[in-house]
């Protein structure tokens, strides 16, 4: 198979993103024959021995890397990460009532908004439910230099008293360019940190970068940025918060669509349903070959290496380029997103933006105009994205500079 165009392409897409074209070219075999069998990985029964064998394998190697403990489960679902905005509140809401058995009305949530998809998923709950808190909104303090980003102890947690169902928050914003630091989970109260369930969106982060799973009650993520194709979201949950909803006689949450009941999907392992084999095919090839090149330790410091690269232009000319996230320590890795700056007004010019996004389709470096919702320009450099791709990238940033 000829790759010439790909191998010459650069594709700085947020999602979905460029794969491994090793993988790509591995995986075009399966469509055709899986392993001998004859039969297309497409085409298998997702009840076959052959299916199932797939399924555990991709399921071994991705605990392997975020070294995932037994006692919480790896789920294969569909949907998106939008639909866990849904299913996560419901779930949490049906653990908190079986433990505490209905009693004490219902529970507050809280809501950490840093972007926008983290402002989606709290609107979400406040559409399905009552007592829901944003206990932060720091998008305003992360584009200005001038406020400080609010750090934990500052925000407005429920009170552990309040028993509240859980804490939510996205590790990283794909639109906005923003992402939270390592240690910021044990920045949280102790006690809070103990009690509350903590739940987690990295769907544009993921294996990039090591987090801790066991301080989180689940942690998701769409397979799409640095995985696979669209069409898997994998959830990891700890197991004793998986409950059957329908054993919970309370009122304060609705009932849960059947195929949203993580207990459905553990009993079935995965397979409630006709799964989404491809996607889940391919995203088990990229954890074996990410395992295989040093894992997410690796992954890290090529991500760290490939954004470097790029923030360092960003401050070098600061009368061309402005970071959208003006607070260093909270710019994402995989996200980078900036403004170009007219010469003489120094304010953000899409004229300038368009040029820049012209030059780099001319040297066939595609996807950098950022999410129409907020302009500008975004960077995605995932895992597929090698340095010397990165690298292509900052010599175009030059020429723009110089030209």
């Amino acid at each position: 198979m000829n790759t010439d165009a790909r191998e010459q392409t650069v594709n700085l897409g947020a999602g979905p993103s460029m794969l491994p074209t090793d993988v790509l070219l591995e995986a075009s075999q399966g469509i055709i024959d899986y392993e001998g069998t004859g039969i297309g990985v497409t085409e298998l029964s997702h009840r076959s021995s052959t299916f199932k064998n797939l399924l555990t394998q991709a399921e071994n190697d991705l605990r392997a890397l975020l070294d995932i403990p037994s006692d919480y489960a790896v789920l294969f679902l569909q949907g998106g990460g939008t639909e866990q905005f849904s299913a996560t509140l419901l779930n949490m809401l049906a653990a908190h009532a079986a433990k505490h058995q209905g009693q004490g009305g219902a529970p507050p949530v809280d809501y950490v908004v840093s972007g926008a998809w983290s402002s989606k998923a709290y609107k979400e709950a406040c559409r399905l439910y009552g007592p829901v808190r944003q206990v932060v909104d720091m998008r305003k303090n992360i584009r200005d230099a001038s406020q400080p980003i609010p750090a934990p102890s500052a925000w407005n947690l429920s009170s552990v008293d309040e028993n509240p169902a859980m804490l939510y928050y996205c590790d990283n914003e794909t639109i906005d360019g923003s992402e939270f630091p390592q240690d910021f989970i044990h920045q949280l109260p102790e006690e809070y940190r103990q009690r509350v369930p903590i739940v987690a969106d990295c769907s544009s982060n993921i294996l990039s970068r090591p987090i801790d799973i066991r301080t989180h009650a689940v942690v998701y993520f769409g397979a799409q940025k640095n995985i696979g194709p669209s069409g898997v979201t994998i959830v990891v949950v700890r197991r004793d918060l998986v409950v059957d909803p329908d054993a919970v006689h309370t009122s304060y949450f609705p009932r849960i669509p059947t195929t949203l009941v993580y207990k459905n999907a553990v009993d079935n392992g995965s397979l409630y349903n006709t799964p989404p084999i491809f996607p889940i095919y391919v995203s088990g090839l990229v954890f074996k070959k990410l395992r295989k090149e040093g894992g997410v330790t690796r992954a890290q410091e090529l991500a760290q290496a490939k954004s470097k690269l790029v923030y360092d232009m960003l401050e070098q000319h600061p009368s061309v380029f402005q970071a959208n996230v003006a607070h260093a320590h909270f710019r994402s890795k995989m996200n980078l997103t900036f403004r170009i700056l007219d010469a003489n007004t120094g304010e953000p010019s899409d004229a300038e933006e368009a040029r820049f996004v012209k030059l780099c389709e001319e040297h066939k470096v595609v996807q950098v105009k950022g999410h129409r919702s907020v302009g500008g320009i975004r960077l995605s450099l995932y895992n597929a994205l090698t340095l010397e791709m990165a690298q292509k990238v900052v010599s175009l940033m030059q020429q723009f500079v110089k030209a």
